[in-house]
Order: structure tokens, then C-alpha cells, then sequence
């Protein structure tokens, strides 16, 4: 099974409390395509400049990740600066450079057409339509977004809600996108405008699922909460959402059949995947994370959120 990803791939310059990286390579479709790959096949679309060459398209080929989507165009890559200090969960933007990105228009390969699984990353709602109305016959579609869509871009983003299977959304957006404080109101809310099921990621606090009655064919289905695992050092928390988000749907994609246990693991495999991207600067842990280590780091996730029964 493939997975068809559209996005961003940036580079980024970013200071946290263990250092200083200069224009390392990243981006939701990098962070996404890199974590998925690990589970089935992916396909990126994205656009990149001129300053985007050999080495960049490596990280991509090394994990076979098709990149005949990616565009090369005249100009230079989407650069985003940014800084973390006390609160390695917020982020400060110091710099937004578009570039090459702020006239993107995916353009969809023909071998892509027959992708079974599609994911809409954290672009212009408009964008995300333009290509969702493309791939009439994909098996199942997530998506992504942030505060500033959500702002200042709702009607657009109105319209990509109706086509989702499922949206991954931190706490704030989840809140902010529905105008409740309280989270059982809030997915509530949210899945009313359209996704079945929805994924609210609570950053090193874990993730928790909601599901609308047409997830699973009218089955009533309970939320359900899985942990982050505990880190002793985060380096670079960047790319932790899109990893997550990688982990999560490359092994929904990865499964012959869709089941709420299934659901529940994908929510352990990406925060197994979010846990290794923060390891690093960019995507240097990602591009080199061995089988070995996520059947280890999923056993860990097991044991910490399992309760043994006993007696007395």
C-alpha cells in the first residue's frame, strides 16, 4: 500500500537549549515521508529551489521514498528560523522565508493517481482540496493543519473537513477550531464538520483518539489515550508532530484491515516515530533508525501504559 503525501519540504535553522543547526533539512512532507517509510511506500509532493541538490534528495532515495512529485523550481527552498527556549513544546518563529513555496501548485504525477492512501500535511486549505478532488478514489484520507488556517482561513478549510477520514490537531487547534474549552466538546465539535475520527496530540503528554459513529461502520467506538514515552534529552521537538503523524498513518496503511486495535496501535507507532525525530537536530535520527529499535521502543510503549492485574 502507498501513501501519497503533500506538503512542505524546507530547511530550517533552529535553536534549542542543545545547540544551534543552520539550514538543516526539514518540513511536514520530510518529517511525514521519512516516519512512514518505515511501514509501506511513500510518495512526496512538494516544491524545492535550487539550494535543494544531491544530499537533500539522498535522505529521500536512501529510504526509497519517491520523489518524481517533488518540483524543482527557480528560486530558493521554503526556509523557516525558529527558536526554543523554556517550553520545548512552543515554538518562537524568528523567520519565515516562503520563497519557492508561497507560489507552490501541486502538481499530481500520473503513477500517482492510483494511491490508496492520501495525506494532507499542514498547507493552504485550498491546496489540500485542489489535490483531495484529484484522488477521488483513495481508500482513506488524513490530513493536517494549524492556528493560522484555522484563523484566518476557515471557510476554505470548512470545505477539506468534509473529505477527511481523520484529523490530527494538537490541543490549542482542536480548541481553537471548535470554540470549546473542554476536549470531549471539542472532538465532538470537530467531527461534526466532517472528519470521522479525530487525533488530538498532546505533544510529550501522548495523544488521544476520538471516533465518530462512521469510523468503523456505525460501531461505537471509546476514545482512547496513549502515552508519549518519557525522553531524559530533547534535542529538537520540529519535526515530533509530522513524525507522529508519519508513525501513525504508515502503519494504518501497512494493515490489511482497519479495527479500532489497529487504530490504537498506529497512536503507539507514531508516538514512537515522534520520539525518535526528536533525538536530533532535522532529520538525522529519522533517516537512520534501525527495525530492531522501533519493535524495542513499541515494546517500551506497551509496558509503561500497561496494568497488570492483581490480586489483594
Amino acid at each position: 500500500m502507498s501513501i501519497l503525501v503533500v506538503g512542505s519540504v524546507a530547511f530550517d535553522t533552529i535553536e534549542t537549549p542543545h545547540g544551534r543547526a543552520e539550514k538543516v533539512l526539514g518540513g511536514a512532507a520530510t518529517h511525514f515521508a521519512l516516519a512512514a517509510s518505515y511501514f509501506t511506500d511513500v510518495r512526496v509532493i512538494a516544491v524545492v529551489g535550487k539550494d535543494f541538490g544531491p544530499e537533500q534528495e539522498a535522505v529521500f532515495t536512501n529510504r526509497e521514498i519517491d520523489i518524481r512529485g517533488i518540483e524543482h523550481a527557480d528560486g530558493l527552498s521554503f526556509h523557516w528560523t525558529g527558536e526554543y527556549s523554556g517550553n520545548l513544546n512552543e515554538a518562537k518563529t524568528l523567520g519565515t522565508d516562503l520563497n519557492v513555496f508561497a507560489t507552490f501548485e501541486p502538481k499530481i504525477p500520473e503513477e500517482y493517481l492510483e494511491s490508496e492512501y492520501l495525506f494532507l500535511a499542514n498547507i493552504d486549505p485550498k491546496l489540500q482540496a485542489r489535490v483531495r478532488s484529484q484522488m477521488p478514489n483513495v481508500k482513506m484520507v488524513c490530513g493536517d493543519t494549524m492556528n493560522y488556517w484555522i484563523a484566518d482561513h476557515g471557510e476554505a478549510l470548512a470545505e477539506v473537513l468534509k473529505e477527511l477520514d481523520v484529523l490530527l490537531i494538537n490541543d490549542g487547534e482542536a480548541k481553537m477550531l471548535s470554540g470549546e474549552t473542554n476536549m470531549v466538546k471539542a472532538a465532538d465539535a470537530v467531527m461534526a464538520k466532517g472528519p470521522k475520527a479525530l487525533v488530538i496530540k498532546h505533544g510529550e503528554y501522548g495523544a488521544t483518539s476520538f471516533f465518530g459513529p462512521r469510523m468503523f461502520g456505525g460501531t461505537e467506538t471509546k476514545p482512547f489515550r496513549a502515552p508519549a514515552l518519557p525522553l531524559a534529552e530533547v534535542v529538537d521537538p520540529t519535526g515530533a508532530g509530522d513524525s507522529f503523524a508519519g508513525g501513525f498513518y504508515g502503519y494504518l496503511a501497512s494493515q490489511r484491515q482497519l479495527t479500532p486495535a489497529v487504530f490504537r496501535r498506529a497512536l503507539f507507532y507514531g508516538g514512537v516515530m515522534g520520539s525518535f525525530a526528536v533525538e536530533r537536530f532535522g532529520t538525522e535520527r529519522l533517516q537512520h533508525v534501525r527495525q530492531a529499535e522501533i519493535d524495542d521502543r513499541f515494546g517500551l510503549f506497551r509496558e509503561i501504559s500497561h496494568l497488570e492485574h492483581t490480586e489483594g
